[in-house]
Formats: C-alpha cells, structure tokens, sequence
C-alpha cells in the first residue's frame, strides 16, 4: 500500500510540474466531471446507506454483509434517524445556514434570530461528539487502555515484490480516480462553490497531492488526497475558507501527538450508523454539484459517465464512456480538443 501511494504520488507531483495536469484539466468536458462527481456522491451516498441499515465489522474483507441493524441500542437505528434530522433541521438542503433570516419572508425578527441561531450550530461536530460520548458509554473501560504520548514512527521498508505489486495492482487503478476526483473534480467543484474567491490552480492541487503522499508515506502514513467529497463535506456542514481545514489539521495534529495509537481503541467503539448519516450527507453534497448541467446532450453524457462508473466500479471505465458519448454527440468539439491539445504539447516543447 506504501508503494502504491508513493508510486501514485510520483506520477501525480510529475504531472503538476511538467503542466499537464492543467492541460488535461482544461480539455475535460464539464458533463463528464460532473458525471465523475454524481456517481462518487451516490456512492458514497449508497455505501453509507449500508453503513445504517446493517452492522459493520471494519476488520474483515466482506464487512459490508453484516445482519439488519437493530432500532434501539448506542448504535442502533433510532440514533441514525436522529443525527439525520437533526442535519437537516440545522443545515437544511446545504447551505449551512447562509442567508437563513431571509427564508422567513413574513415572520418577525425573534422567528429570524431562532432560525438563523439553529443554522450557525456545528452540526457535524455536535453528531461527532455524540458519537464520542456513546462510544466511551458502549465501552467504559477502554479509558484504562489509552495511553498518552505518539506513537513511534520509524521508516517503512519496502521489498522489491511490493513495489511491483503496489504499482501494478494499486498505482494503475488509482492513477486515473486520482487525476479525476482528487484534481479534476475538485477544482471544478471549488469554483463552482466559491466563484468569487481565488481560482484553483490544477498544477498546485496535483503537486501537493504528490508531495505529501511522498513524504507521508515513508512513514506509514496512509495515501491520501484533496478528495471532492471531503471538499463537499467540509461546505455542507459549514466550512467557507480554509481556515476551516487548518483547524481540523492542528486538532488532528495534537491527537496524534498526545494519544497515537489510542485513537483506534475510541474509534473502534465509534458508532457506525452515526459515521454512515455523516457520509451520507457528504455524498449528497458532492452528488448536487451536477445540478447545473441544463443541456440534454451533456445530461446524457453525464448520466452516462455516472451508470458506467456506478455499475462497473470504475471511475476510468466511467469516464472513458462519458467522453466518448460527448464526442459522438457533439464532433465539433473533436477539432476543438484536438487543436487545444496540439497548441498545448507545442507551448510545452518551445
């Protein structure tokens, strides 16, 4: 797994500095990025759907099999239809509380402060601290079991056979999701959230996926990226700038240091069915970034990318499709794409 972040890492930091991400940035179609963006949000959405419905065991290989969750109980179905009206009632459909006075058109100022005091609570730490709380209530006595300071870090070692697994099995498949969900995806869905702030640049966001995993990874540090459903979680439970990030950064920062490995055992206990009503609603934010597409051919397009990537599992497999139908439906753009690609290369090379 080290190996195929690495690997995975290298090929996105050489992307970002040669400029061709931004090249390939800029030659995608937005159908097909939006068709990328609903079928990861309904995927999320659905998996965390299971997560609620049935029980979960996280350390075997088939968890997702687990027997119909029960209604009563500390993780029980009652508490996930909890959490989830609550998120509705504090954020609504998704815009965390913005412009929530003005909802109420004829009532009095004290109905506008109530409202727009419901949609200013963190409504995704208030869940999460519940889930802490019924976390210790299930498992009291795993308070002896932590212990404080960090865990010892030491660098992995890494064989010949893993690198060539990791590349084969892990680098190739992840390469074309990383390119698409973790840079595509998430700078079209930063301008779409905030079009008047700072334009995202693809080369930043791809060098940065590449040098922290080129770090991180030595380390044992598991793989990971500016993920669009993260993005759109981070908007859905009110996150606007990323002083939102930074925090979550240092908070997470100061665990590590002063439990470590501790946190698995608090994690471990952590209530499921609460963790699948917070996906579910990061889901469902990713998923209505492609509210926008008003055309019948990109909708087709769209449709199309999400049903391949949905049902095969593939987000490459899906976007392959999804420029091929936009392509046959609009073979203009062939020449378009193909003369951007040519200026681009010969820009690159002079």
């Amino acid at each position: 797994m080290m190996a195929a972040g690495i690997c995975t890492a290298g090929a996105m930091l050489l992307l970002g500095a040669t400029g061709l991400m931004n090249l390939i940035y800029k030659l995608i179609p937005r159908c097909v990025v939006r068709g990328i963006q609903l079928s990861q949000g309904l995927s999320f959405a659905l998996n965390a759907v299971e997560y609620v419905r049935k029980e979960q065991d996280f350390s075997k290989p088939n968890y997702g099999n687990g027997e119909k969750r029960g209604w009563l109980g500390l993780d029980g179905l009652i508490l996930s239809i909890f959490c989830a009206c609550f998120i509705v009632i504090v954020s609504g459909c998704g815009e965390a509380g913005e412009d929530a006075g003005e909802e109420v058109e004829n009532g009095d100022e004290r109905e506008r402060a109530v409202r727009k005091a419901i949609a200013s609570l963190p409504s995704a730490f208030l869940v999460f601290s519940l889930g802490v709380v019924f976390a210790f209530i299930r498992k009291p006595k795993m308070v002896y079991e932590i212990r404080f300071g960090p865990s010892r870090m030491e660098v992995v070692k890494i064989s010949k056979q893993a690198w060539k697994t990791g590349f084969v099995k892990g680098t190739i498949p992840q390469l074309p999701l990383s390119v698409l969900n973790s840079v595509i995806a998430v700078c079209k869905l930063s301008n779409d959230l905030f079009p008047a702030g700072k334009r995202l640049s693809a080369t930043s966001v791809s060098v940065t996926v590449g040098a922290m995993n080129l770090v991180g990874c030595w380390f044992g540090a598991m793989p990971c990226c500016h993920g669009a459903g993260g993005l759109a979680g981070q908007y859905k439970f009110g996150g606007r700038s990323g002083t939102c990030v930074v925090i979550l950064g240092v908070v997470k920062l100061g665990l590590g240091l002063a439990l470590g490995s501790s946190l698995v055992v608090v994690l471990r206990e952590f209530p499921v069915g609460v963790l699948g009503v917070l996906l579910l609603f990061a889901g469902i934010e990713l998923a209505m970034a492609s509210r926008d597409v008003n055309s019948k051919e990109d909708a087709f397009a769209m449709l199309v990318c999400s049903a391949v990537s949905l049902v095969g599992s593939s987000a490459a497999l899906g976007f392959l499709c999804g420029i091929v139908v936009h392509l046959l439906l609009k073979p203009d753009k062939v020449v378009m794409m193909v003369i951007k690609l040519v200026c681009g290369l010969k820009r690159r090379c002079c």
